[in-house]
């Protein structure tokens, strides 16, 4: 691991307090078997929770002169496999964990590891950065489905990789619900193709019937072409992808989940 800066005390402080928190945080034998199993002294076992882990993490910290002690903790706290019949606890100690590092430029992604993110300086920002995106994309009522193939991208703010795992959530649960295997504008033809389709959006009786499915179609084959193909070819780097941008493509992304959710196969 890369050397971190120290942390001062106030920043270490407040992670304590939630990672210990009284009625949501580790409990105390949890906190003691991570710290034996960093190497961690246990200086103060005696104490409440959160005093406990900031005087063993504070001691790591004073004596090494590195802020990696903290970073450790978290990433063994955080592993999702610990967390496998309680999900809740899992995302309320991610999201106040966030809002902690986030003035440190940290951020604990989806998979309970601690990453590189930019540095926020006031609490309305840290707030907004755990979850800026996802708030935005629900104040829209954005499709379920979206959140469930892009989550951790969300929250790290990743609008590039966001986009990408979304347009490709859309090709897996068209592959779910008509029994393909294929990928693209061959899955989306084979799936919703007028003259032998596996699934249809209507009755396909009337011409206007048959143009809203040819519509879908060629909107389905768009999105694949001008969003996740480009996405999964060239290099962040030379395609950008805005938070405006991103938003929109997800919110049309929802769409076709909301009528995919009406798709009869036939």
């Amino acid at each position: 691991m890369e050397r971190i800066t120290p942390f001062d005390a106030q920043h270490l402080e407040a992670a304590c307090r939630v990672l210990a928190d009284t009625t949501r945080g580790l409990t105390g034998p949890q906190i003691g078997h991570i710290l034996q199993d960093m190497g961690i002294m246990d200086v103060s076992p005696e104490m409440t929770k959160w005093k406990r882990l900031f005087n063993a993490l504070a001691e790591a910290q004073n004596k090494h002169q590195v802020g990696n002690h903290l970073i450790m903790f978290i990433n063994r706290a955080m592993n999702p496999v610990s967390y496998a019949r309680d999900k809740e606890s899992f995302e309320w100690r991610r999201d106040e964990v966030n809002v902690v590092l986030a003035f440190s430029g940290f951020v604990v992604r989806e998979d309970g590891k601690v990453t590189h993110s930019s540095k926020e300086s006031t609490l309305a920002g840290a707030r907004a950065r755990a979850g800026r995106m996802k708030a935005a994309l629900e104040d829209r009522n954005v499709h379920s489905e979206v959140f469930k193939y892009c989550q951790a991208e969300l929250i790290e703010e990743n609008y590039f990789h966001a986009v990408l795992e979304g347009t490709k959530g859309v090709a897996e649960r068209i592959r779910v619900l008509s029994g393909l295997t294929s990928d693209g504008a061959d899955l989306v033809n084979e799936a919703f193709g007028i003259k032998n389709p596996i699934l249809a959006l209507n009755p396909l009786l009337t011409e206007s019937e048959k143009s809203e499915q040819k519509g879908f179609t060629s909107l389905l084959i768009g999105l694949f072409g001008a969003f996740r193909n480009p996405l999964a070819h060239a290099p962040r780097i030379v395609w950008p992808m805005t938070e405006q941008d991103s938003l929109d493509i997800l919110t049309l992304i929802s769409l076709v989940h909301r009528r995919l959710e009406g798709a009869v196969k036939k």
